[in-house]
């Protein structure tokens, strides 16, 4: 897979105009300012594929690229408090549906500022990819502003800041010198693979096969994703997400249970 060769496509402000699905989807979901247009630009080694801007919250839509049979959404900076409240509104509208939506999302990249510990507005965001058990990964940007002995105290930390964190891939990066890019490339390509083969083996022919049947306790599934969803459209719509740090409710994970 060559990353250089990926192409900015087009960019949506509301979920409605998005079209569907046809190929698998990374996200890249951050607070504003956290480094994500770097990040995007440093991984494809593309310097103007996603805008940088100095000033928090430029991005208010997502920006969808592609690269061979893989698409990458680009969402919009959450976080950021000089918007009015209907801005907010559509921004969560926008963030909250396109996660929530059926579409082929092979993995979240979950961006996090390695200098300093986890916002109120990032751990609600994890909770919330976690309560929807949808597959992401943890991304520390900006680790080129620490030391080395710095970056191992803030790695410790983040393992008490961080719910489930022993449970979670977490991957130090630097859109300044590359360390780190070269570990989203690979999971990127291997999920890519996967889901590749698991569609061809979806289209080969098939054997009638017995249903199997629903696990115990899976039943009220969709009821949780939907009350996760409603707790994180509340909190953008209510301010909470501007407030300061704090402890988010545990949820239970089975023993070995990753999210990637």
């Amino acid at each position: 897979m060559n990353f250089q060769n990926v192409q900015f496509e087009a960019s949506y402000g509301l979920f409605s105009q998005i079209p569907p699905c046809e190929m698998p989807e990374f996200a890249f979901s951050g607070r504003s300012n956290v480094g994500k247009s770097s990040l995007i630009n440093k991984l494809f080694n593309r310097k103007q594929l996603a805008r940088v801007s100095a000033m928090p919250g430029k991005t208010t839509t997502i920006n969808f690229f592609r690269l061979d049979n893989v698409r990458f959404a680009d969402l919009p900076g959450y976080g950021y408090a000089k918007v009015s409240k209907k801005e907010k509104d559509r921004w969560s509208g926008l963030i909250g549906d396109y996660l929530a939506s059926d579409r082929d999302i092979a993995l979240v990249f979950q961006l996090l500022d390695m200098r300093h510990p986890p916002t109120k507005d990032d751990l609600t965001m994890i909770d919330y990819l976690v309560s929807c058990e949808m597959p992401f990964a943890v991304v520390l940007t900006k680790m080129d502003k620490l030391s080395g002995k710095e970056q191992r105290e803030r790695l410790a930390a983040f393992q008490k800041e961080i719910p489930y964190a022993d449970q979670i891939t977490i991957l130090p990066v630097s859109s300044e010198t590359g360390e780190g890019m070269e570990a989203i490339r690979q999971i990127i390509e291997e999920l890519s693979q996967r889901e590749e083969e698991q569609g061809a083996e979806a289209e080969a022919p098939l054997l009638e096969q017995p249903q199997a049947a629903v696990p115990s306790g899976t039943e009220n599934a969709s009821d949780e994703i939907e009350e996760a969803i409603r707790r994180f459209r509340e909190s953008v719509q209510s301010g909470e997400l501007d407030r300061q740090p704090g402890k988010l409710p545990t949820r239970q994970r089975k023993k070995g249970e990753t999210c990637l």
